[in-house]
């Protein structure tokens, strides 16, 4: 079952249960939540989190949302209370799980749990830098060898534009080509990337707190965009406006469905790791596109580039008076600004060699034949730099498969068992229903 039709399947499992027919429902108590939401951001993905928690409260306590406001401030604070610790008990993160006790504070109080009668339940605690899960923000050198790992050109195109414009996972596969089409053609070597409300069109989270901002591209990542771009005109003649920028690749729908769907943000995070991993990050399994957020913001930190203009760039509301009198309209001066940022210092001496191997290991992700390899070593041998040799990499790439090898074939259940196989050398194939992986040596 793909991500997108199981997300599909959930949202009718809690709109069916609280009777929702958009931001309205026919319980009372929901109603007064929504409508608390609805005069403050009406984002989709609070409507769904508050929503889901809800559902899943009331089936633990085994009561309909117009039941539990009739209840006791205290039989209502001892439910909460228990259900928060049953979440924790499950092992869920401490933030999920306080997260999961605001939003029924929420609840209760807009239904009249204020004052005297507010909930009396506990927090967790969590520390100020507090993760569950690992991270590691990759270096520029380690994003620039990613890119150069990841086996594509839009996959490398992806990752740039991810660091060099600090968009979210959400948002960069939110873009539509109409969103950067002048620019683009109009041959600018920094371009810049509108972020709106109406991106949640494609995904709810891609616009967060429904805060209009620009970033921008720099002259690698737009490079990056252009090749991919003239390749996927190759591949469909064409290319709408309304199109994602980064479209599927996606074998389980059709070619033509493939260029109006963008990449899933499971994909996107899959790819990232295994670009990692091919990049020879160490700590490639924790390694994210919201870590190449991190970088951006970090590179930003270390060029120079004033507070304000950082925290803009990155979508962030400046603190206190400070957000209403910062000039947005100053598009001009904000690319000359944000040109003097040097995203890649490393790419002066990033030696032709490595970047010869990243070429010749990307071939043999392709399937290239040990023949075909071995034509390709003799075009980077004679050829003045790899950017030379990209034209001939090109063509071979055109030619007739290689004879197919007997290769080994299976097929493995859920995420770690697949994790487990790539680090012996197994190579993923093809993505099955019900969490089940193709893999080959």
């Amino acid at each position: 079952m793909g991500v997108h039709v199981l997300c599909l399947r959930i949202m009718k499992i809690w709109e069916q249960f609280l009777k929702l027919d958009g931001w309205h429902s026919e319980y009372p108590s929901v109603e007064r939540v929504l409508r608390h939401y609805a005069r403050r951001v009406k984002s989709e993905k609070t409507r769904a989190n508050f929503s889901m928690i809800l559902m899943n409260f009331c089936k633990f306590a085994e009561k309909n949302p117009d039941d539990l406001v009739r209840l006791s401030v205290k039989e209502a604070s001892r439910l909460c209370q228990a259900y928060t610790d049953s979440l924790k008990d499950k092992n869920y993160s401490i933030r999920y799980v306080n997260g999961c006790q605001a939003y029924l504070r929420t609840f209760f109080k807009e239904n009249d749990f204020e004052g005297s009668k507010a909930l009396k339940t506990e927090h967790y605690y969590q520390p100020s830098r507090y993760r569950k899960k690992p991270e590691y923000i990759p270096t520029p050198e380690e994003v620039y060898k990613m890119g150069y790992a990841s086996g594509s050109s839009k996959n490398r195109a992806m990752i740039f534009a991810v660091y060099t414009a600090g968009l979210r996972n959400s948002t960069v596969r939110a873009i539509r080509i109409g969103d950067v089409r002048e620019e683009l053609e109009n041959g600018l070597n920094v371009v810049k990337v509108t972020v709106y409300p109406e991106m949640k069109e494609v995904d709810p989270n891609a616009c967060k707190g429904n805060v209009p901002y620009y970033s921008f591209i720099d002259s690698t990542t737009v490079k990056a965009v252009r090749e991919y771009l003239e390749e996927r005109k190759e591949r469909f003649g064409s290319i709408d406006d309304r199109e994602p920028l980064f479209c599927s690749d996606s074998n389980k729908i059709p070619l033509e469905t493939q260029r109006r769907t963008p990449v899933s943000s499971n994909g996107f995070e899959r790819m990232v790791k295994a670009s990692a991993k091919r990049a020879g990050v160490k700590k490639w399994k924790d390694v994210t596109p919201h870590c190449l957020r991190k970088t951006f913001e970090s590179t930003l930190r270390n060029s120079g580039l004033d507070v304000k203009d950082q925290e803009f760039l990155m979508g962030h509301i400046l603190p206190g008076s400070q957000d209403p009198y910062y000039d947005k309209t100053k598009v001009e001066d904000l690319r000359r600004k944000y040109a003097s940022v040097n995203f890649f210092p490393q790419t002066g001496f990033i030696s032709e060699e490595i970047r010869k191997r990243q070429l010749i290991d990307t071939a043999r992700l392709l399937g290239f034949g040990d023949e075909r390899i071995r034509r390709l070593e003799e075009v980077l041998a004679r050829a003045k730099n790899v950017d030379e040799a990209i034209d001939e990499f090109k063509k071979l790439q055109e030619e007739p498969e290689d004879p197919p090898k007997p290769n080994s074939v299976k097929i493995v259940r859920g995420e770690k068992e697949l994790i487990k196989h790539l680090e012996q050398g197994w190579r993923l194939i093809k993505e099955l229903n019900h969490d089940k992986y193709v893999i080959t040596h």
